[in-house]
C-alpha cells in the first residue's frame, strides 16, 4: 500500500468506517475519575441521518438493555460523506489512542489495520457468542484473513442492485419488471430511452458509485469466479476479457448525467425518482432511503444488475477489537450485541440491510429485505472492492483515483493498466 494509514483512512470513500471508542468522562455516569470514564462506550460515527441513524439507534437500544454496566455515548460527526469522522479516527490511531471498538467493512479492508497491528483476533468471541454457528459458513470464509477473524458484522448489504423508474421506462416501451439479461441488452434499452427523449438514462454519481458500476460490468462479463479472481490474483487484469468489459463500461458512461463528478448517490437516486433518468445502480441502502423519503413502492422497481442474477455482491459493516483499546470488556459487550439476534433485528429492520445471522425471520423485515434474504441464501456470494470486502484501503484509493481520471479521459488502456497496478499493492 502506498502512503501512510492516516492518509488512506482520510480519503476512503463514502460508505466506510464507523468508529466506536470508550473514552472521556461523562457527567451522566454517576461519578467521576477513571472508574466512571471506563464505563463509557463512546460511539464515533458519521451515521447521523436517515436510515443509518435509525439503525444505530436500534442497536443502541439493545445495548442499553443487555450492557447495563456500560454507557453508550454518541459522538457522531456529520458532514464530508464520512471523511470528517474518518480523519478523526486516523488521527486517534496514529497517536496510539485507539477507541474501544471501531467499525470497518468486513473482509480485505481490515488488512491495513491487521498489518499495522491495530486490531486483535476475535475468533474466540465467535465461539463464545455462538456466531460460528449463527453466521453462514460462506460469510465466515469471506471474513477470515489467514485463518483468523478480526471483526463481527452487524449486517449484510448487496451492492449489485439497479433501481428503476417504471414510468420513465414506459416511454420506450421497456418492461420495468424484467431485468435485461446482459449488459449488451441493458445498453440497447438505454439506446431506446435516449431515442424516447431521456437525455441521461443512467444516473450516476462520483467516486464509489462509478466504481460499483465498473464492478457490476466486470461481474456480468467475467462471471463470479473470474471476477473474484481479479481480487485474489487468479485473474489477469491485462486479459482481453477485462478489456472488453471496460469498453462496455465506457459505452455506459455515455448514457449518464453530465454532472456525475459533482453529485453524490442520493442526488443520482433523486434523478430517477423525479423521472429525469431511468436507472441508477446503488447498494440496497437505497431501500431505507426510499422509505425515509416516503417514496411509494409503486414508483420504483429493482433487480440485480444485468448479467449478475444469481450472484450476491456483498459488503458488511462490522466492528473490531482494537489492540490496546480502552475498556475491552465494554467493547466485547458491544460486539456481543452487534452479533446477537436482537441487535441485528433492531439494526437491520431500520437500515435497509439484512442480518448476517442465518436464524433471522424474514417476516420481521420489509419487502425488499425479504427478497434480499432469500437471494442471500441461494446466490453465489462475491465480494466488493468498492466497499472493502475484496481489497485494502490503499488498493481501493488507487482504484478510485483511476476511475475518476477515466471519467474525463475515457482511456480504456490507461484505466486497465492502473487497475492492475493498484491490485499489486499491499
Amino acid at each position: 500500500m502506498r502512503g501512510g494509514l492516516s492518509k488512506t483512512l482520510a480519503v476512503l470513500g463514502a460508505a466506510g468506517l464507523l468508529a466506536v471508542s470508550a473514552c472521556g468522562n461523562s457527567d451522566d455516569n454517576g461519578g467521576s475519575g477513571d472508574s466512571a470514564a471506563s464505563k463509557d462506550v463512546t460511539v464515533f460515527t458519521w451515521w447521523a441521518d436517515g436510515g443509518e441513524k435509525a439503525g444505530l439507534d436500534g442497536l443502541v437500544s439493545v445495548f442499553n438493555t443487555e450492557c447495563k454496566d456500560y454507557k453508550f455515548v454518541n459522538a457522531a460527526v456529520a458532514g464530508g460523506a464520512g471523511s470528517n469522522a474518518k480523519q478523526v479516527l486516523a488521527n486517534d490511531l496514529a497517536s496510539k489512542n485507539p477507541p474501544s471498538t471501531f467499525q470497518a467493512h468486513a473482509g480485505a479492508e481490515l488488512r491495513d489495520y491487521i498489518n499495522a497491528g491495530q486490531v486483535d483476533d476475535v475468533s474466540g468471541l465467535y465461539k463464545e457468542f455462538g456466531l460460528d454457528k449463527a453466521f453462514p459458513q460462506n460469510l465466515i470464509d469471506n471474513l477470515t484473513v489467514e485463518g483468523k477473524i478480526y471483526s463481527i458484522p452487524a449486517n449484510v448489504h448487496r451492492a449489485n442492485v439497479v433501481w428503476a423508474n417504471p414510468t420513465v421506462l414506459k416511454k420506450a416501451n421497456i418492461d420495468a419488471a424484467k431485468a435485461p439479461a446482459t449488459v449488451d441488452a441493458w445498453i440497447a434499452d438505454m439506446d431506446k430511452l435516449k431515442a424516447a427523449g431521456v437525455k441521461a438514462p443512467l444516473a450516476i454519481s462520483k467516486g464509489f458509485a462509478q466504481e460499483m458500476l465498473v464492478e457490476a460490468v466486470l461481474l456480468a462479463e467475467l462471471g463470479a469466479d473470474k471476477f473474484t479472481g481479479l481480487w485474489n490474483g487468479k485473474t489477469d487484469w491485462a486479459g482481453a476479457d477485462v478489456t472488453a468489459a471496460l469498453e462496455k463500461y465506457k459505452k455506459m458512461l455515455s448514457y449518464t448525467n453530465a454532472d456525475r463528478e459533482a453529485i453524490d448517490w442520493p442526488d443520482a437516486l433523486g434523478y430517477v425518482n423525479k423521472g429525469q433518468a431511468g436507472y441508477t445502480l446503488m447498494g440496497d441502502w437505497v431501500a431505507a432511503q426510499q422509505l425515509a423519503d416516503k417514496v411509494p413502492e409503486s414508483s420504483y422497481t429493482y433487480w440485480p444488475s444485468p448479467g449478475t442474477a444469481g450472484n450476491f455482491q456483498f459488503l458488511a459493516d462490522s466492528f473490531t477489537l482494537p489492540t490496546g483499546g480502552k475498556d475491552p470488556e465494554g467493547a466485547k459487550c458491544w460486539l456481543k450485541v452487534t452479533g446477537s439476534a436482537e441487535g441485528q433485528k433492531a439494526f437491520n429492520t431500520k437500515k435497509g440491510s439484512i442480518p448476517a445471522r442465518s436464524d433471522a425471520n424474514p417476516a420481521d423485515y420489509p419487502k425488499y429485505q425479504q427478497s434480499a434474504m432469500a437471494d442471500w441464501k441461494k446466490d453465489k456470494i462475491v465480494p466488493s472492492c468498492a466497499h472493502g470486502a475484496a481489497c485494502s484501503v490503499g488498493q481501493n484509493n488507487d482504484i478510485l483515483s483511476a476511475i475518476s481520471q477515466f471519467s474525463g479521459s475515457q482511456d480504456v488502456a490507461k484505466l486497465q493498466s492502473a487497475l492492475g497496478t493498484a491490485m499489486k499493492t499491499s
